[in-house]
This record gives C-alpha cells, sequence and structure tokens, in this order.
C-alpha cells in the first residue's frame, strides 16, 4: 500500500507509457522466452513478436501498469539476448505514423500533379 502511494506523487516524463517498443531481437525469438525476459519486471498485458520480413527482430510489450514498462525500459535497454543488445523504447504513436503520413502526402500531391499536369520546375517526373 505504501509502494502505491509513493508511486501516485511521482511524475512521469510525457513521453512514458505502458507500451514498450523493443528493436535488435533474435529472429528466432519466441513469445514465451520474450515473457520470461519481460515478465520479471510486471504484468504483462500483451506481446506481439514481428513476423514479416519488415517487422522481424522488433516487439511490441504491453504492461498493465505504466511504472513496471518503466522500469522493465530502464533495465533491458542494453540487455544481451543471444549476443545482440536489446533497444527498448516507449512507444510513440505520433512518431510512428509521421513517416507514414509524409509518403501518403507526396502521393496525393502526385496525383494532383497527375491530374492538373503539374510539374514543378526544375525537377524531373
Amino acid at each position: 500500500m505504501a509502494m502505491n502511494r509513493a508511486r501516485a506523487n511521482v511524475r512521469l516524463p510525457p513521453e512514458v507509457n505502458r507500451v514498450l517498443y523493443v528493436r535488435n531481437l533474435p529472429y528466432k525469438i519466441t513469445a514465451e522466452e520474450m515473457y520470461d525476459i519481460f515478465g520479471k519486471y510486471g504484468a504483462i498485458r500483451q506481446i506481439r513478436v514481428g513476423n514479416t520480413p519488415e517487422t522481424r527482430g522488433t516487439a511490441f510489450v504491453v504492461y498493465e501498469d505504466i511504472f513496471d514498462a518503466k522500469n522493465a525500459c530502464d533495465h533491458l535497454s542494453g540487455f544481451n539476448v543471444c549476443n545482440r543488445y536489446l533497444v527498448v523504447l516507449y512507444y510513440q504513436a505520433n512518431k510512428a505514423f509521421q513517416k507514414l503520413d509524409a509518403q501518403k502526402k507526396e502521393e496525393d500531391l502526385q496525383k494532383m500533379k497527375d491530374k492538373y499536369n503539374l510539374q514543378t520546375p526544375g525537377r524531373e517526373k
């Protein structure tokens, strides 16, 4: 109970949240091994390990409590798993979608240029 009161008074940085983004994972790692590694720091709601060629070696770990996620991020960033050092970051949705938004805007701009037969001076199509 005293631990919960102490946690209530702690002010966390704005980027801290319950979802961790993990990079540089061994390709052969299983969800069970992820639970063994990350479960030591608190109750886990969900783990998603990347399985496509673009997402291999990455995972998302969702904790029940934000303080458990902070503790795991602090302790597991740089942790050695199968001779690979983990990169553990807080998931930030606004940064994750910025690249996709920029690509979509570029495609929309090109469609408009094609539709109205416009060309930017000094650029080839």
